[in-house]
C-alpha cells in the first residue's frame, strides 16, 4: 500500500533521520538554514525509495513540496505557547497529505461506516473520554473537598493532570477487557494504588482519600461496564 510505504517514509524522515540540532537550526534560521532543504530532500528520496516504482514520481515530489510548505508555516507561525499544538498539527497535515494521496490510488473507502462492530467500539471509547469525565465530575460535586484540604498534595500536581489520567485509564481498561485480557485491568489498580494512594497515605486526609477512591472506583466501574456491554 502507498499509506504505509509513505508512513514508513515519513516516521524515518521526520524522526530518526532528524537529529535535535537540525529542528534547532531550523527555529533559529527559519529559511536560511541548509538543514531544512537536507530535511526535505530526505523525504523525497525516501518517498522515492519505498515506492520503488518511476511512473507515480509525482507522489514524491507531492510529499517532499508539501512537507516543505507545512514546516515553512509552522517555522514562522508557532511560538514557545503554540509549538506543542503545531507540532501535533503539523504531523496531521503531512498525514493528511498521504491520505490524500492514498485516496487517489483508491487505496481507502468509507466501508467501515457500514461496520456496526466498528462503530459501537469508537462510540465507547468516545464515551470513557470527556462524556465519563464529565459524569463522575458530577456525580462526585456534592463531596468536592474544599482546596485548604488538598493543599498537602495538590501544591506541585500538573494542571487537569487527574482528567487525563482518568481518560486514559478508562480507555486502557476498555482495551485489556475488549481483547480478553483481565490480567491487565488488576495491573492497572495495582499500579494507580501504589503510586495515587501512597501520597493520600502520607497527606492523612481521610476525606479527600475518599473522595479519590470513590472517583477511581467510579472510573474503573464505568470502563468495565462499558466494555462487557459492547462485548
Amino acid at each position: 500500500m502507498i499509506f504505509i510505504k509513505l508512513i514508513l517514509a515519513h516516521l524515518l524522515g521526520d524522526f530518526i533521520l532528524q537529529p535535535n540540532s537540525w529542528v534547532s537550526d531550523k527555529e533559529n534560521r527559519k529559511l536560511k538554514s541548509k538543514y531544512l532543504y537536507i530535511h526535505v530532500l530526505i523525504h523525497t528520496v525516501l518517498s522515492f525509495i519505498f515506492l520503488w516504482n518511476i511512473q507515480p514520481w509525482w507522489v514524491a515530489v507531492l510529499v517532499g513540496f508539501s512537507h516543505f510548505m507545512i514546516d515553512v508555516s509552522k517555522l514562522y507561525f508557532q511560538n514557545i505557547k503554540t509549538k506543542k499544538s503545531w507540532f501535533f498539527g503539523d504531523q496531521l497535515l503531512h498525514i493528511a497529505v498521504i491520505t490524500v494521496i492514498s485516496f487517489y490510488f483508491n487505496e481507502f473507502n468509507f466501508e467501515f461506516l457500514n461496520n456496526q462492530s466498528i462503530l459501537k467500539i469508537v462510540m465507547a471509547a468516545l464515551f470513557l473520554t470527556s462524556p465519563t469525565s464529565i459524569i463522575i465530575k458530577t456525580l462526585l460535586s456534592s463531596w468536592t473537598p474544599v482546596a485548604e484540604a488538598q493543599s498537602n498534595i495538590q501544591t506541585e500536581s500538573l494542571s487537569s493532570a487527574g482528567k487525563y489520567i482518568g481518560i486514559l485509564e478508562r480507555l486502557l481498561v476498555f482495551t485489556f477487557i475488549m481483547v480478553n485480557h483481565w490480567e491487565g485491568v488488576g495491573f492497572m489498580v495495582a499500579a494507580k494504588s501504589v503510586f495515587r494512594f501512597s501520597d493520600l497515605a502520607q497527606a492523612k486526609q481521610r476525606k479527600l482519600t475518599e473522595y479519590v477512591l470513590i472517583g477511581t472506583l467510579l472510573s474503573f466501574g464505568m470502563a468495565v461496564l462499558t466494555a462487557i456491554l459492547i462485548k
